[in-house]
């Protein structure tokens, strides 16, 4: 494992001026190949639906007030909203395919058209993902582009991570909604 380490960390030294890093390319072809495939199953794309007609016309304030109501509830440790998400199959699903992973996907969500989540595989830290890049710079822009974003190393765990946030479409190629998932990428 410092092997790898050391080797992700030569990939940062090495990054010219104006290119991309080199895990942006390892992990875009891990998420093309095999976490895009796993969200364009027919019980994703239907759960986004349902959640999409159920809030349709939410206003950005009641977007705020249930964020703010879910990470109160994970402040407290009271998880009602979370034990409702994770319930779902399609929160179930995800997270089998987390568990499938063997290390790589830390944390996967997908989210209705206003960035609310649907389904998880673990606890977030919040519940609104509207307001940050994983859906400005996807599903705001209507873009079919995999948003990655900037590798950290987590301080408890120590392994390098990013985010990687890519439109979902129905059958019909109409975006729906988005997906994330977190990547160590120590283990790709």
């Amino acid at each position: 494992m410092a092997t790898a380490s050391g080797l992700v960390g030569c990939l940062f030294l090495y990054t010219p001026a104006g290119a991309e890093p080199a895990y942006v390319g390892i992990v875009r072809e891990y998420v093309e190949k095999l976490v895009r495939p796993t969200v364009e199953m027919p019980l994703v794309v239907k759960a986004i639906e349902e959640q999409n007609s159920k809030f349709g016309d939410v206003s950005e304030m009641d977007m705020r007030v249930l964020d703010e109501t879910y990470r109160a509830e994970v402040a407290r440790g009271d998880l009602q909203m979370v034990k409702a998400l994770m319930a779902k199959s399609v929160s179930q699903y995800l997270k089998s395919k987390q568990d499938d992973s063997q290390g790589t996907i830390l944390e996967f969500f997908v989210t209705d058209c206003h960035g609310l989540n649907v389904g998880q595989s673990g606890i977030t830290t919040d519940y609104w993902q509207g307001d940050e890049d994983k859906f400005l710079k996807t599903f705001s822009l209507a873009s079919q582009d995999i948003y990655i974003g900037r590798a950290e190393r987590d301080e408890s765990t120590q392994l390098l991570e990013t985010q990687a946030s890519f439109v979902v479409t129905d059958e019909k190629g109409i975006p729906i909604g988005t997906a994330t998932v977190t990547i160590a990428i120590d283990a790709l």
